[in-house]
């Protein structure tokens, strides 16, 4: 017990310290988060304007639900750091968080122990807006804390809403182990996981859309410099701007919209630019999914690579070999291909 509540009370102190070393070490370091991505090291911390940013849009979702961070170290978190004080202003039932047993143990904390723990708050016991040592119950997992072990998934059926950033690297598990439960989520993943089959499928099947913020953060790395990162958020947690209606007001010309050379379908450079009296298949910027409303259009497929997906792609390959979207024989990048109802 009295170790637990060592660890409690190291916690925020960490936390304070945590923001402040964040700050002092700001840098756009591209070239060591691209080493470390290549090193497969996905130990890249959210940060908490980041977090307040996209989670001021979903305050509604979280009364009286049970939040579960599971790709967290309560000790470095700001994900858990963010729904522990706010915890009586969201209205939460309870909080849980986990971690890897090995995530960044070295760098935040002089613990000896490999053993993974788990977080269980639910709130504060005396009334207190701001969390206290003994209002944390702190417990042992007899595993190493992987989200894909029993005792995670177990604490996954208990969740309401999951809330982390997973690694980019186990993003399609991890996203699929979402769907198998059923759960409602909002995670970060790197901008490249729309193209992912199985991302995309869920995207199609208006399972999975995107969040608010713009397609890059700053990430915090081991060293405790801060990068940019091209990343955004995912969720299936119903939002506003998923129902704003894209204002149309181009006309369609053969000119303007030239035809793929292998796709029955046209080609949009720009969001903006989607045609209003045009009521065939447009081939658009994957940007569009930002703006993308499941009232006003349809996603038939996307085209991204060279290589031919029936159930990816969506409508008719009428080309030989290279599947992506060509007009005069020159690429026009990858292309989410769409329809008005």
């Amino acid at each position: 017990m009295l170790r637990n509540l060592t660890i409690a009370a190291l916690l925020f102190v960490r936390f304070a310290r945590n923001t402040h070393n964040a700050m002092a070490k700001r840098t756009s370091n591209s070239a060591s988060l691209n080493s470390a991505r290549k090193a497969k090291n996905d130990e890249f911390y959210t940060q908490l304007p980041d977090i307040e940013r996209e989670l001021k849009h979903y305050q509604k979702h979280f009364k009286g639900k049970v939040v579960y961070c599971n790709c967290d170290d309560p000790r470095v978190s700001n994900f858990f750091h963010y729904f522990s004080y706010k915890f009586e202003q969201l209205g939460l039932k309870k909080l849980i968080a986990t971690c890897y047993k090995n995530q960044n143990m070295e760098l935040f904390s002089r613990n000896d122990s490999e053993r993974a723990i788990y977080l269980e708050y639910t709130g504060s016991k005396k009334g207190n807006r701001v969390p206290v040592p003994k209002d944390i119950g702190i417990k042992h997992l007899q595993g190493d804390g992987d989200f894909r072990s029993e005792e995670c998934i177990e604490l996954l059926k208990q969740a309401d809403i999951v809330v982390t950033n997973p690694p980019f690297s186990l993003f399609r598990e991890y996203v699929g182990q979402l769907d198998e439960y059923k759960k409602k989520f909002l995670i970060i993943g790197n901008n490249n996981a729309i193209t992912y089959k199985e991302i995309f499928k869920l995207i199609k099947e208006n399972k999975l859309w995107m969040g608010y913020s713009p397609r890059s953060m700053n990430f915090m790395d081991k060293a405790g410099n801060v990068n940019c990162v091209n990343a955004n958020w995912f969720t299936n947690l119903d939002v506003t701007k998923r129902h704003e209606e894209l204002i149309l007001y181009k006309k369609y010309t053969s000119v303007e919209y030239p035809k793929y050379d292998n796709y029955d379908a046209i080609n949009v450079d720009k969001t903006n630019d989607i045609p209003m009296d045009y009521d065939g298949v447009m081939g658009v910027p994957i940007t569009f999914l930002d703006r993308y409303n499941p009232e006003q259009f349809e996603i038939v497929g996307m085209s991204s690579s060279a290589g031919y997906n029936a159930e990816i792609v969506g409508i008719p390959f009428l080309g030989n070999k290279d599947a992506r979207p060509l007009i005069n024989g020159k690429n026009t990048y990858a292309r989410v291909f769409i329809k008005k109802k």
